[in-house]
């Protein structure tokens, strides 16, 4: 059974879930939670916790933890690309395209970035347009800039 538990952080409240002891689902908001969901902290919770807030202060650049999204074949390929980008670094739509042997995809990079249940620990927000721009996040462009600040990205 999936279970989530809810974290007062610097972007705000944000809701995690875990099934059988791996990461599932970052929630930017209390509301957009599943409600097959157990309210259960749990140890990899709590650790998950533990790491984003050391992101946030900026000790922390990689994350170590379990992590299964759940999506299709080629939306893992998206994803697994985003996890390579390194902290502090930012690919375009394209790149990635290119990067997962598929470039004409650019577009559908797009699509599985928005469809990326892991925001911050499979880091959609390190992908931005190709002319530079930040653009599309699901928490929103204000949440994009700050993770990216917290990187020592300015944008």
């Amino acid at each position: 059974m999936k279970k989530i538990f809810f974290y007062d952080t610097k972007i705000g409240k944000i809701g995690i879930a875990e099934e059988k002891g791996a990461i599932t689902d970052l929630y930017f908001s209390e509301e957009l939670t599943e409600s097959k969901a157990i309210l259960e902290e749990t140890a990899i919770l709590k650790e998950t916790n533990k790491q984003l807030q050391e992101y946030f202060q900026g000790k922390r650049k990689v994350f170590d933890l379990p992590l299964a999204p759940k999506g299709t074949e080629f939306q893992q390929k998206v994803w697994q690309a985003l996890k390579e980008i390194p902290f502090g670094e930012t690919r375009s739509y394209g790149e990635i395209a290119k990067s997962i042997r598929q470039p004409k995809a650019s577009r559908a990079v797009g699509g599985a970035n928005n469809k990326n249940p892991l925001p911050i620990f499979i880091p959609c927000h390190r992908v931005i347009g190709a002319n530079g721009k930040l653009v599309g996040y699901a928490g929103g462009l204000e949440i994009k800039k700050f993770l990216l600040n917290v990187e020592n990205l300015v944008y």
